[in-house]
């Protein structure tokens, strides 16, 4: 949550959704090579897998009421379905009926993190229906994909997709609208609540650096940024965020968790293309690290 920065917000643009985050990176050499000293090698491009024989459902395909069809072509290891709110890790490889790859993250080499509620609807019930480490094909009917949309991929669609991980990101708080009456309110307007007490007893100093677990949201419940999302925690050097966040962790100790309702004058004062009014925050300070001398 680095004030001269804004923070990383979903905006979904590319055939599938409207914003793609890769996770996961390949190297162009392997460490043995470098050691080595040997040449770096490109890696050679993965390619989509075949076109399926069934572009069209079989007739042992299960459907859904909307019109969905999907074959388990290997079942999840998985027990917890993800819900809208949530993010999949997946690998998946779209075709047209005409068996033309339109999209594939094995052709990327990497999978792709996605959020389930942003996705095209066909997509989004499917996904809702597996569990990690799933493998399912998916038919796509016109209506629950881009309904004609065009220079988008038309008519039914044909999809293989493996359920990675789920990412649960948590729920949008009931009082993410305003501060409750139990709710403590600082001088500059900062007001927050203690969610769960910690164990530590030293508050961060302000050259200090956090490591914290976190989530924003706007005050109509969209999120806007969070470790969950990204599935790893975040440090700060306590002098270069925000000064909602300053002030609001200067009051915490190692293992806390509290929310903050920080008012737009201590958060990006309306700077054009950061998150806009009052913003509040579920941070829970993981550890405090003090400047090295």
């Amino acid at each position: 949550m680095n004030r001269h920065h804004q923070a990383p917000v979903f905006a979904f643009s590319i055939a599938l959704v409207s914003a793609l985050l890769l996770v996961g990176a390949l190297p162009a050499v392997s460490q043995e090579g470098a050691q080595q000293g040997q040449q770096p090698m490109e890696k050679a491009v993965p390619q989509a897998p075949p076109a399926p024989a069934n572009l069209t459902p079989p007739a042992d395909a299960k459907r859904t009421a909307s019109g969905l069809a999907y074959k388990v072509l290997k079942p999840g290891t998985g027990a917890v379905h993800p819900d809208g709110n949530d993010l999949v890790v997946v690998d998946y490889t779209g075709w047209t009926q005409d068996g033309k790859v339109f999209d594939s993250s094995i052709t990327r080499g990497k999978p792709a993190l996605l959020p389930l509620e942003a996705l095209i609807q066909g997509w989004t019930e499917g996904l809702q229906l597996m569990t990690e480490g799933a493998k399912w094909r998916l038919w796509i009917p016109g209506d629950l994909a881009y309904k004609g949309i065009e220079g988008r991929p038309q008519g039914m669609l044909v999809f293989d997709v493996t359920l990675r991980e789920i990412r649960q990101i948590p729920p949008v708080p009931d009082d993410v609208a305003a501060p409750p009456a139990d709710a403590q309110t600082s001088k500059s307007g900062l007001a927050w609540k203690v969610l769960e007490p910690g164990s530590g007893t030293v508050h961060p100093g302000p050259e200090d650096t956090v490591v914290v677990d976190y989530i924003g949201w706007t005050t109509d419940g969209k999120w806007f940024d969070s470790t969950y999302s990204r599935g790893s925690t975040a440090s700060f050097k306590l002098s270069g965020v925000i000064e909602g966040w300053r002030e609001g962790l200067h009051k915490m100790v190692e293992g806390e968790k509290a929310r903050f309702w920080i008012p737009e004058n201590l958060a990006y004062g309306g700077e054009a293309g950061k998150p806009q009014g009052m913003l509040v925050f579920d941070i829970k300070l993981l550890k405090i690290k003090q400047p090295e001398n």
